[in-house]
């Protein structure tokens, strides 16, 4: 997800590959609407690097501003108030710089009231171009909140609004009132969801069962009459702390999402939804999200080879705060050096239908 206090485990094995040959020509242009840190990679400092990687002019309006996410345990910095999140948005309108965003990528907010500025400003920009809105609602992890709990019922209040979210297994438990404890349960959720807010897409992250060696990532787009087409992707776990992953997955999952609703002729059609013939595993977004975790494990696989060959070659910390930093910082997600991975990843997890 898109706080900075998001740690996520992920892929560490591989199953049949795969070469994305798609070359970016088509332009579009995101609004970001998450957190800011200057050192290291999560909110929009890696939204912003992987959506122009991909081809996406990224436009960031940052909810906080931070020194470095709060993996550390310390941090310094503010958070950017609900009036001058208007204010930022009431200079692009003045300018007459919306125009050209056809889509929103929101990610963490800490408080309602900035949730309900953030919701004002995407509201406005879909009625204005009929923007796409990926909407990320990050409100905790592991049976946590790291929002205040007001935060809760404002997302709740703005899911039908968007076109897609992808909350994790914890925050889709909030706003669904399902408890994921199998497939059964993963698939009743997407299923829910779709049914109390008439969402067109669906993406589950980081799912997670007792006794299981893998992570489930599962999704859904729904029919002109609202039913699911649900699929569930498998992927072995890579053990340690990496932030920003979930940053990472939603701008991977907003780009390839619009490269393939664009090859399916969609993104003149109202929150890029398919046809009712479209078979589930043909969804431009059960594509998408398999390439997408492709790039994922790439990323992390780096990001993981990297840390433990810096932490081998440092001598440890003396105190306990001084061995967390060292560790923290050799575990911040290597996007530059993974430019190849994040464009031609080479690698897909296969899709299978949830029923």
């Amino acid at each position: 997800m898109t706080d900075p206090t998001d740690t996520h485990t992920h892929t560490d094995t591989h199953t049949d590959s795969h070469t994305n040959s798609h070359t970016h020509t088509d332009t579009g242009k995101v609004l970001a609407i998450a957190s800011h840190v200057v050192s290291g990679f999560v909110g929009n400092t890696t939204t912003t690097f992987v959506l122009n990687l991909l081809g996406l002019e990224t436009g960031s309006l940052n909810t906080v501003q931070f020194s470095n996410h709060s993996g550390y345990r310390q941090l310094r910095g503010f958070r950017t108030s609900a009036a001058q999140i208007l204010e930022i948005f009431e200079g692009l309108e003045q300018s007459g710089l919306l125009e050209g965003f056809d889509m929103l990528l929101t990610g963490y907010v800490p408080g309602e009231e900035e949730l309900r500025a953030v919701g004002k400003i995407a509201r406005e920009v879909k009625k204005r171009g009929g923007g796409f809105w990926l909407l990320d609602p990050v409100m905790g992890d592991q049976g946590k909140l790291y929002v205040s709990e007001g935060v809760v019922p404002v997302y709740k209040s703005l899911i039908h609004h968007a076109d897609l979210i992808v909350p994790n297994q914890f925050e889709t438990e909030l706003i669904s009132g399902v408890k994921v404890t199998s497939l059964a349960t993963l698939s009743t959720a997407l299923d829910t969801l779709h049914r109390m807010y008439l969402i067109p897409h669906i993406v589950i992250t980081s799912v997670t069962f007792d006794g299981a060696s893998k992570m489930a990532c599962a999704g859904s787009s729904i029919t002109s009459s609202g039913a699911s087409r649900k699929f569930v992707v498998d992927v072995p776990i890579i053990d340690g702390f990496f932030s920003g992953t979930g940053d990472l997955f939603a701008a991977l999952t907003l780009a390839r999402l619009r490269e393939h609703s664009a090859a399916a002729g969609l993104l003149s059609t109202a929150g890029w939804i398919p046809p009712d013939e479209t078979a589930t595993l043909d969804l431009p977004l059960a594509k998408a999200v398999e390439v997408v975790l492709g790039s994922m494990h790439l990323v992390l696989k780096k990001t993981k080879s990297t840390r433990d060959r810096i932490l081998l070659s440092q001598a440890a910390e003396q105190g306990e705060k001084e061995r967390h930093v060292q560790v923290t910082r050799a575990s911040e997600l290597r996007l530059v050096q993974s430019q190849e991975e994040l464009l031609r990843p080479g690698l897909r997890y296969e899709a299978t239908v949830l029923p």
